[in-house]
């Protein structure tokens, strides 16, 4: 099954680079140098990694073949993926997201609800939780309160702080979580004079994530 890892934004500098949306947890294991996507539209062909950089929490790439700024701009909002059949990953507590939806989700030996998505964010991930009353709760998916994830068995167990199901409901007045907007400043080359930023991908085709349990509670 293939799975979108990132989405290309705009032209980074000079050189050819640009920034990327990651959609996957292990961005130094996926982007390394040498590495191929599969890209959309697909008249891009497969994308080859020729470096990566971070520029604080942004990541920067540059491909094979496109060596300066114009050549960059024809990769704006192209997609890449990677199949997971294919994928190595040494980490056995990282899952993708199509393996967590509809999941059980478990307190004790009581069902709650079932995992019905994965919110990918900058600090940790949460799990989208819709509850046996058919709400939904958004459950920060870290150790302490996800310390099971069982795909084989059907589900994860959770064992939330008091009053997090209690958050999300009507009349609560909880605000949601900001999902951000993802934002790059150049730090070497002549810059944009319209300052413009690269949103998230459409919610309509949001794609598969892959991700952790936070072990220290903010991120990875």
């Amino acid at each position: 099954m293939e799975v979108q890892v990132a989405r290309i934004g705009k032209p980074h500098g000079i050189r050819g680079e640009v920034t990327v949306q990651l959609f996957t947890d292990a961005p130094e294991d996926r982007f390394e140098a040498g590495a191929i996507f599969r890209a959309e539209p697909a008249a891009l062909g497969p994308l080859t990694v020729s470096g990566a950089r971070w520029n604080k929490d942004i990541l920067i790439l540059g491909f094979d073949g496109f060596s300066d700024r114009n050549a960059a701009e024809t990769l704006r909002g192209a997609k890449l993926f990677i199949d997971t059949d294919e994928a190595a990953d040494d980490d056995d507590d990282a899952w993708y997201e199509h393996e967590l939806v509809g999941l059980e989700a478990r307190v004790g030996n009581d069902v709650v609800g079932k995992v019905s998505g994965l919110r990918t964010l900058e600090v940790q991930d949460l799990l989208m939780v819709e509850t046996s009353a058919g709400h939904e709760t958004l459950v920060p998916f870290v150790a302490e309160i996800v310390p099971e994830v069982n795909v084989a068995a059907g589900y994860v167990l959770l064992t939330p702080p008091a009053g997090l199901f209690e958050l999300n409901l009507p009349g609560s007045n909880q605000a949601g979580p900001d999902d951000g907007e993802v934002t790059d400043v150049d730090d070497d080359g002549p810059t944009d004079t319209n300052s413009d930023t690269e949103s998230a991908p459409d919610t309509d085709s949001a794609p598969d994530t892959e991700s952790a349990p936070d072990t220290e509670g903010s991120g990875r």
